[in-house]
């Protein structure tokens, strides 16, 4: 349990080698939850020097059970847009890891320097994020939770655990399913209740498990080996009716109810429930709290989508919050977050449930029904499409009509600047916007913006493509977000460019 500190030794304790050690004002951002995405969203904030902090319960980023297994191909584009992807490829193990519904696809010939997928348990990809954090020394509350807050016209005072409060401009809610900050501002999480309850753990058998997956009338049932040698099982229970803390006995009555055996099961390492309850936050905004990561969303982990589109979540809101809180765009930016992510996810929820239905094993029709999705899927097209939906390659926002370029995610291009190869997504490791010109040097003028984004004159003679749409046009410039995507397209004429630059990097400053 945590001690309840006067609030100057409170901070301190906070700080994270490296840190700051003077006496710590009120917080710009505070995030609740340190998992993956709030860690991400630290991380994102950091970069564009904002004062942020991250109240997390667990005393130290120790993680029990296994959890998320990897990271998919548009998760590591981010992390290499941040110049951190080798932190995670040099952990773990790269693999064609998208499926839909069990059905494996091969993205190894879409357009991306990471056509595949990273196996990396999520302890592993805590432990990276918060080193990463700490190296940006943000400050950390560990044993801490966030129990309730009120918000006015300035601010927010967030009170933590123990009576703690702290003030800041804005509360971000990464604190999980069943979020409290989620649930004490008042937004509803709508969806669907769950149809199967499954039951994950890690444990010893006496006797030879079968190994590999399987599914029946039930649901769908897996015995893999873990990284210690144990046994990780994953079981759908017979019932709905079970809630609450899983025990010994109720997983042994699930193998049982399966396999005709436990096979010997003894010594759980942990025993988890969870269900295929797809809910979703109806606005991921309310006044001065933001909501992201499971917190906004939940779905089946069929697919492997949760914790990626959750670091997605953080790459997306990280930088409009940041360019809200340094006062260089209005706060309606922060509406932009709520009309760009709830899309994505809710096509997740909606995957998830389509998978999970095709999982199990019901009548003829069920059976046929997943026989003509796995052949269809076979056929490079569908492939492809499918395969980009399911690692996030294909996420485009509606930014209007335009270039095809416009709303979706820029190419890590191999570029030519000042004689000098250069890899785009190096643009982007400080978080900023960056404009692009591929024509004659200083074609394109944006001094107003200039402390803003980066401006770069570039030569590149390589194809235009992008995953599930094949070769686009070649454009003259391209405006890219912090978070990678395409903000304009033009040409030398500019049109449109100025109210680009407005809309998502503030008005223009005086000259």
């Amino acid at each position: 349990m945590p001690v309840l500190l006067p609030k100057s030794r409170l901070r301190q304790q906070a700080q994270p080698a490296g840190a700051r050690t003077a006496a710590m004002a009120d917080h710009a951002v505070i995030i609740a939850g340190g998992g993956p995405t709030g860690l991400m969203l630290a991380a994102e904030l950091a970069l564009a020097n904002v004062d942020v902090a991250v109240v997390e319960r667990r005393s130290n980023q120790d993680l029990i059970g296994t959890r998320a297994g990897g990271l998919h191909a548009r998760t590591i584009e981010i992390l290499d847009q941040r110049g951190v992807a080798d932190r995670f490829l040099r952990e773990g193990q790269i693999t064609q890891l998208a499926g839909f519904a069990w059905t494996r696809l091969d993205i190894s010939d879409l357009p991306t320097r990471h056509a595949y997928g990273l196996v990396l348990r999520q302890s592993h990809i805590e432990r990276i994020l918060a080193g990463w954090v700490e190296e940006l020394a943000v400050p950390v509350y560990r044993g801490f939770e966030v129990t309730g807050f009120a918000q006015d016209e300035t601010g927010i005072d967030v009170v933590l655990s123990g009576g703690e409060t702290l003030r800041a401009n804005y509360l971000v809610g990464c604190d999980g399913g069943r979020s409290l900050v989620r649930k004490a501002v008042g937004i509803d999480f709508a969806g669907f209740d769950p149809t199967l309850s499954n039951l994950m753990a890690e444990v010893e058998m006496r006797d030879a498990p079968a190994f590999g997956l399987r599914h029946d009338a039930l649901g769908f049932h897996g015995l893999s080996k873990t990284e210690s040698g144990r046994v990780l099982v994953v079981v759908t229970e017979a019932t709905l009716d079970r809630t609450g803390e899983p025990t010994l006995r109720d997983l042994s009555e699930a193998l049982v109810a399966v396999y005709g055996t436990d096979f010997g099961l003894e010594n759980p390492a942990w025993i988890s429930r969870f269900t295929d309850a797809a809910r979703q936050a109806v606005s991921y905004r309310k006044g001065r709290v933001l909501l992201a990561g499971d917190a906004a969303h939940i779905h089946h982990s069929v697919g492997g989508q949760g914790l990626n589109t959750g670091v997605q979540d953080a790459v997306n809101l990280g930088w409009k919050l940041a360019q809200v809180v340094n006062r260089m765009s209005p706060d309606s930016l922060l509406d932009t977050y709520h009309a760009e992510r709830h899309p994505v996810a809710a096509r997740v929820l909606q995957n998830a449930m389509a998978q999970i239905a095709l999982l199990r094993r019901g009548d003829d029709g069920l059976k046929a029904a997943r026989d003509a999705v796995a052949e269809l899927l076979a056929m490079d097209q569908p492939r492809q499409r499918f395969g980009a939906m399911m690692s996030g390659l294909d996420i485009h926002y509606d930014l209007g009509e335009g270039h095809a370029l416009l709303g979706r995610r820029m190419p890590d291009l191999d570029l030519t600047v000042e004689g000098q190869k250069l890899r785009l997504f190096t643009l982007l490791h400080g978080a900023r916007g960056v404009l692009l010109g591929f024509g004659k040097p200083g074609g394109i003028d944006i001094t107003p913006w200039a402390d803003r984004i980066g401006v770069i004159n570039a030569d590149y003679d390589g194809p235009w493509e992008l995953p599930a749409l094949g070769p686009v046009a070649a454009p003259d410039a391209v405006l890219v977000r912090p978070d990678g995507h395409v903000a304009w397209v033009g040409d030398e004429g500019q049109r449109g460019l100025a109210e680009a630059l407005a809309r998502w990097f503030g008005a223009a400053a005086a000259t």
